[in-house]
């Protein structure tokens, strides 16, 4: 899967055009490219922060919005910004500021990273990476298509935890811990992720052509 930029732009980019960094780019132009990349890369690390440590109700078991953050970062800011955001999240992570599900009541740092949702941390940035390259293709503007990068998203993020936690309890417990109570949560992110992506591109479509007429 060869990961080349194409024409389609971002979620990001739409709503924060980014300057374009070739080699002979005026320095001025090249700093306000990182300072937007840096600015969106740790709003985004506090966006993850924030779903972490919100549970909601639900069944079979109290859910966080994480891996709808996560997968959808990824698709709104492209597969690069989207690695480097979740990569920044974990670097937080590992200099043992509390931004885990769970700390710092379950431990902090490498030690927890370490633990049993150390699979799923390694999803997060490879499920982000995915949804964001399915993402500059044109997959987050259409029903169908959110759908299916939601639900490759998170079988990625599910399969790292899965792979992670039967190496640590083995195959029947990773089955009921890491897999069964996530199923419903699933469904439903993958649902509300196909209504908000293809709603807030069309709310832009709708907005350009506004001022076009204007």
């Amino acid at each position: 899967m060869s990961m080349t930029l194409t024409s389609m732009p971002t979620l990001a980019t739409s709503l924060w055009p980014s300057s374009s960094a070739p080699s002979n780019v005026a320095p001025k132009d090249l700093a306000s490219t990182m300072i937007r990349a840096f600015v969106l890369a740790v709003a985004g690390s506090i966006l993850m922060m924030i779903s972490a440590k919100i549970q909601i109700p639900f069944w079979p078991v109290p859910m966080t919005m994480q891996t709808f953050v996560v997968l959808t970062l990824g698709m709104a800011y492209g597969w690069r910004l989207g690695l480097a955001t979740m990569l920044l999240y974990l670097v937080e992570g590992v200099a043992g500021l509390p931004v885990f599900a769970g700390t710092p009541e379950k431990g902090i740092g490498l030690a927890y990273m370490m633990g049993p949702t150390g699979g799923y941390l390694v999803g997060f940035v490879l499920a982000a990476m995915l949804c964001g390259w399915l993402a500059e293709r044109g997959w987050d503007r259409s029903v169908g298509r959110v759908a299916i990068a939601m639900i490759l998203g998170h079988a990625l993020i599910l399969m790292c935890g899965f792979v992670w936690l039967e190496k640590l309890m083995g195959f029947d417990k990773a089955v009921i811990y890491g897999l069964t109570p996530f199923w419903a949560a699933t469904v439903f992110k993958t649902l509300l992720a196909m209504i908000t992506l293809p709603f807030v591109w069309k709310a832009i479509g709708k907005s350009a052509q506004e001022r076009s007429s204007a």
